[in-house]
């Protein structure tokens, strides 16, 4: 069926978008894989093959214009030289001033930080009742990230109240609420005071090293990065490592409530953490889709996207696409994980800088909840989601033990 005479309805910022994505989703994939919104000004792909490719061909699919909706759709060039915002060879250059951070090696050593993080948190749970959200996986994310980052211990929490308000929307409005640029403006302002203290005065954190860095500009000269730049990526960082792991684990505890076998599987065996957090990651990770502008025409499955449009990929829903991953509506830890790519943290060279640290949180965090719960409810009364651009989950998921 083409985009022209399907009547599926895609509206990612309607409430029954926000409950559930996923039979939309799949509506799509099977009705119009290139889907277009006329009431929103977008194409969007749906399908594990086009998703993919279209995250690797940035000669296509540009992130020039920014990465939500809203900044693709305003019809503005972006001209902050944020990581996020740029093609290569530009962002080839400043990637790389903070990939080191984040090599297999480097996460590993931050395990004895990230671990003594977690255990603080945790450490303050009741046994018996707490919300795995809001008591739990909404602190230590956080922390930690912004712990790399250098900001005062007083200030961390703070930033992921800034990103809710940042991200939040309103049940049938595509735009940031007057709360969220107040928030964007304090968000920005609280880590401009930092730079500036650490460039008075440096320490040993990811701030201080990037006021040190030297990038390659496109004119061939060498530079430090400007204040405006260390805050976009403290901005990109801190957002990402305050929102993915939190709501991951949030998603995980809902997906377990449901298959206790499972479960009980990994109680007995932990050496398979990893294969189910990659599993959560799949079903149901936090990314919903990101944004790119379509810089030549492009025809797929008989409709044609022009030059010049917004154009949403969707990997939540390719990580559900059956023509990629064999039962893909089904929760199972024990997949084959060599079926096809797992886009939950993106693909290409715009793939999530934080990927490894946010695998390892995650699995340390599950193995804490698996030795303190041989078994457990949601209190599905009081089970509440989020309403956010291009991010899913939920804000709380209240637990109770079963003994």
């Amino acid at each position: 069926m083409s985009v022209s005479t399907s009547t599926v309805a895609f509206d990612p910022f309607s409430a029954e978008f926000f409950n559930d994505p996923y039979p939309i989703y799949r509506r799509l994939r099977d009705e119009a894989p290139v889907f277009r919104s006329e009431d929103l000004n977008f194409y969007a792909l749906s399908r594990h093959e086009d998703v993919a490719a279209a995250f690797k061909d940035f000669e296509t699919y540009s992130s020039a214009r920014g990465v939500t909706l809203d900044q693709v759709s305003s019809g503005d060039v972006i001209s902050e030289t944020l990581v996020q915002f740029l093609d290569p060879p530009a962002h080839r250059r400043m990637r790389g001033l903070v990939n080191k951070v984040f090599t297999p090696r480097a996460v590993m050593s931050l395990e004895p930080m990230v671990r003594a993080t977690i255990e603080r948190y945790f450490s303050r749970l009741d046994p018996d009742s707490f919300d795995a959200v809001a008591d739990f996986s909404a602190y230590f994310p956080v922390e930690v990230i912004a712990t790399m980052l250098g900001l005062p211990e007083e200030d961390r929490q703070a930033v992921r109240h800034f990103q809710d308000l940042i991200l939040g929307r309103e049940a049938g409005s595509s735009g940031m609420s007057e709360a969220g640029k107040q928030a964007m403006a304090e968000h920005g302002l609280m880590y401009y005071n930092v730079v500036q203290q650490r460039r008075a005065e440096p320490h040993d954190d990811m701030i201080s090293a990037l006021i040190a860095a030297e990038v390659d500009r496109d004119d061939g000269t060498a530079t430090t990065l400007d204040d405006h730049e260390i805050v976009g990526f403290c901005i990109l960082l801190g957002g990402a490592g305050a929102e993915t792991v939190t709501k991951l684990m949030g998603s995980a505890m809902m997906l377990f409530s449901r298959d206790r076998d499972q479960w009980e599987q990994l109680r007995a065996d932990r050496s398979q953490i990893p294969a189910a957090v990659e599993e959560v990651l799949r079903f149901d990770g936090p990314v919903q889709y990101d944004c790119r502008y379509s810089l030549k025409e492009v025809e797929l499955h008989g409709v044609t996207i022009p030059a010049h449009q917004p154009v949403m990929l969707l990997p939540a829903s390719a990580n559900r696409d059956e023509r990629a991953f064999t039962d893909p509506d089904t929760f199972d830890i024990n997949r084959d994980r060599a079926q096809a790519q797992n886009l939950g943290f993106g693909y290409g060279i715009h793939s999530c800088l934080g990927a490894a640290l946010a695998r390892m949180e995650s699995k340390i965090a599950l193995d804490y909840l698996l030795d303190l719960l041989p078994w457990f409810e949601v209190d599905a009364d009081q089970v509440r989601r989020v309403a956010m651009t291009n991010v899913n989950g939920y804000a709380n998921v209240p637990i109770r033990a079963s003994r």
